[in-house]
């Protein structure tokens, strides 16, 4: 048995300045450092990033932030990349989902290091049960990130102050159905 922390888009689009910046997203990236860095019961780490080449109707010009955004996270972009306070030494490997659709779940992820091999995969050879998420969007990302690990078996905890929502709102019913469904909300 071991645990796995899955840090979800802590990506400088999605951190205040970017295309897509929440209002905690640096907040967000500095937290999970200090976790990452400290003394911390994960045997593994790994990050999930959106990676954007033709995500289709993913972008609009005129986007509701539900369904439609602005152009974010494409790939090889410095708004891609991981936010810059993470210390990026202590991540396993790297999932990136998106490419030519819009992606919200690590799970829909594939490895960097290895297109065929998906986030699930990946955690069940490496002997994980596991997992604990934080990141970006609460609302999004986190949010479907964590009902998939749910539905792939992994006991799964989130570290509520270590995620931004998109919207306050819907980040606290993110986190209220996530709790319904099984999850734990670590506050």
């Amino acid at each position: 048995m071991s645990k796995a922390l899955i840090m979800v888009d802590v990506q400088n689009d999605f951190c205040p300045g970017g295309s897509l910046g929440t209002e905690r997203g640096h907040d967000v990236a500095r937290g999970i450092n200090e976790l990452i860095t400290g003394e911390h019961s994960y045997d593994v780490i790994v990050a999930t990033q959106d990676w954007h080449i033709d995500p289709g109707t993913h972008f609009s010009d005129e986007p509701n932030f539900v369904d439609t955004w602005p152009v974010h996270c494409t790939a090889d972009t410095e708004g891609a990349r991981m936010h810059p306070d993470l210390d990026l030494t202590k991540i396993r490997e790297y999932f990136r989902k998106g490419e030519y659709t819009a992606a919200y779940s690590g799970f829909e992820g594939h490895a960097a290091s290895d297109e065929s091999t998906l986030l699930a995969q990946w955690l069940k050879d490496n002997g994980v049960t596991e997992v604990v998420v934080a990141g970006i969007a609460t609302d999004h990302c986190v949010l479907a990130t964590a009902k998939d690990a749910l539905k792939e078996g992994f006991q799964v905890s989130i570290i509520a102050d270590l995620c931004a929502p998109v919207d306050k709102t819907r980040g606290e019913n993110a986190l209220t159905e996530l709790e319904e469904v099984g999850a734990s909300i670590i506050r």
